[in-house]
């Protein structure tokens, strides 16, 4: 089969296809966007829309595990908020045809809100996780996991960090498999979640844990190094195998090591080598998930060192540098950047639409004063930043919408919000109707630039609806307004924002202009 040079995430994405994959379900999200994009450009045969948001994606998936296809949903750690209602539940479902969710954490919160990590969702809802270190196992973890998910039938969950997605490395590819038939379940009962049938398959999910760890312990993406005559051991996973061996150039490592790709924990592996350690070092990307086990689980008198101890900091990714010095490795020199290199903080892009926006809405805000637009996740979120200071929350997607809601119910006078038209159709529309049952009185400032601009300009679900929606949600017509954000417009465009925060109600504001990077593109194209 083909050699390939892929991105942690084109890997995923190509075992996935040669798994026989019918569809993947996805809302883009930075790690993971890349997964899905690979599948739209090389496969017509297998359905890989954008959905609406994670949720969603999550449930489309499981519907078509259901009619016994194999399906992959995928999304960043965030992501998977929004998805666990649906996440959670598909263990006790469990699946048909098999069903890999990918979440691809981003430690050091380089594009996101939070360092979560999805290691604690997977053993939240009790079903098999797989972590790889590699590009090569990211695909064969692929093609495991879809086999791991039939074999037991549960959804398995593949969990991967920036680093890794983002990386290019050699890959050899395997057998291609062929899409499944289309095959209902045998059980009829089996995706009906009644407390009755409920409670019976909690039972079975419990039943199959024992199964789960002996899988685990004998899974080839856990192994164990010893080294005689050390009493050093080192637990390593993911992407921090690979530092751990930069540490050691010549490939001898001179103590003890666990590697763990596949979850739930090696029990017996860990305790054979604490029988073998006074000392246990836990390398691993994003929380202390195994250390914190460690504490838990082991009986014999080994010193635990990780995160939780100061040996590596507690937050922010991992690197070379902090692995080599958490085993006593003299690292060259840092030198600090010089004061005359002045950082840059991101921007808004020259020409966006959300400049023009922003400036307007800054003039209509005036004379109220500063504190009274909120906001949440999309590029118009650079409205926090200088020059333009406006908006005073990002939180999450959707919450500029309720959090204005819940400040005009506290008579916070007057209460606007800026959000995105993507942002609006994942998870805006439910707060608007919340305001227009209650007869908030908010402004919302609907940013529509007609794509998901801050992952690349994937297609916006909202595109050409955004009026129709607004109008059927129960806003009152006269009080919904397009503006096009541009300087020529500016006065007419404060005006419209002016009288609609005097409205005592609710009103939407249309603020319409395409993205000029996606525009570029399909110029390019």
């Amino acid at each position: 089969m083909d050699n390939m040079m892929l991105l942690g995430d084109e890997a995923i994405a190509q075992g996935a296809l040669d798994s026989g994959i019918s569809g993947i379900y996805a809302y883009p999200g930075t790690p993971s966007t890349e997964i899905t994009e690979y599948v739209q450009a090389r496969a017509d045969n297998v359905r890989s829309n954008w959905s609406t948001n994670e949720k969603t994606a999550m449930e489309a998936a499981l519907g078509m595990s259901y009619a016994g296809k194999r399906a992959m949903v995928c999304m960043k750690h965030v992501g998977l908020n929004v998805a666990a209602d649906a996440f959670v539940n598909s263990a006790l479902t469990g699946v048909n045809g098999g069903l890999v969710i990918t979440v691809a954490d981003d430690p050091s919160m380089h594009s996101s809100q939070n360092e979560q990590d999805s290691r604690f969702y997977g053993k939240f809802a009790m079903i098999p996780v797989m972590e790889p270190s590699s590009q090569q196992e990211a695909y064969v973890m692929t093609r495991n996991a879809f086999e791991l998910s039939e074999k037991y039938k549960v959804p398995v969950l593949l969990r991967v960090t920036t680093r890794l997605a983002h990386s290019r490395a050699g890959i050899k590819r395997s057998e291609l498999n062929k899409q499944k038939e289309l095959t209902l379940p045998a059980d009829p009962k089996q995706f009906i979640l009644l407390p009755a049938n409920a409670r019976v398959r909690y039972k079975g999910l419990l039943s199959m844990q024992s199964s789960f760890l002996h899988e685990a312990e004998t899974s080839g993406f856990n192994f164990l190094l010893g080294k005689v005559g050390s009493r050093k051991g080192v637990i390593t996973t993911g992407i921090a195998w690979n530092y751990l061996r930069e540490a050691f150039p010549s490939g001898e490592l001179p103590f003890h090591v666990l590697k763990i790709g596949q979850y739930p924990f090696p029990s017996g592996k860990v305790r054979e080598l604490a029988a073998m350690s006074d000392e246990i070092l836990v390398l691993e990307e994003g929380f202390p998930f195994i250390e914190e086990f460690l504490r838990g689980v082991l009986n014999q008198p080994v010193r635990i060192k990780g995160r939780m101890d100061g040996t590596l900091p507690a937050d922010g990714e991992l690197n070379p540098d902090l692995v080599a010095k958490s085993l006593g490795i003299e690292t060259k020199p840092f030198y600090p950047v010089p004061p005359l290199v002045i950082n840059r903080p991101p921007a808004l892009c020259n020409g966006c639409g959300h400049i023009d926006l922003y400036n307007a809405l800054n003039e209509a805000m005036k004379p109220y004063g500063k504190g009274k637009v909120f906001s949440d996740i999309g590029c118009y979120t650079l409205g926090a930043l200088p020059p333009y200071e406006s908006i005073s929350s990002c939180v999450d997607m959707g919450a500029s919408i309720t959090m204005a809601k819940g400040a005009a119910d506290a008579g916070l006078t007057p209460s606007a919000c800026v959000i995105g038209d993507s942002t609006f159709t994942h998870s805006g529309i439910t707060g608007l109707l919340d305001a227009v049952n209650d007869k908030s009185s908010l402004t919302v400032i609907i940013s529509d630039n007609s794509t998901t601009g801050m992952t690349g300009g994937q297609k916006s679900a909202a595109t050409g609806k955004i009026e129709n929606i607004c109008k059927g949600i129960g806003v009152d017509p006269a009080h919904i307004r397009t503006i096009i954000p541009l300087k020529k417009n500016h006065t007419e465009n404060v005006k419209a924002i002016r009288e609609e925060l005097e409205y005592k109600g609710v009103s939407v504001i249309i603020s319409q202009r395409g993205c000029i990077q996606t525009a570029a593109r399909k110029h390019k194209s």
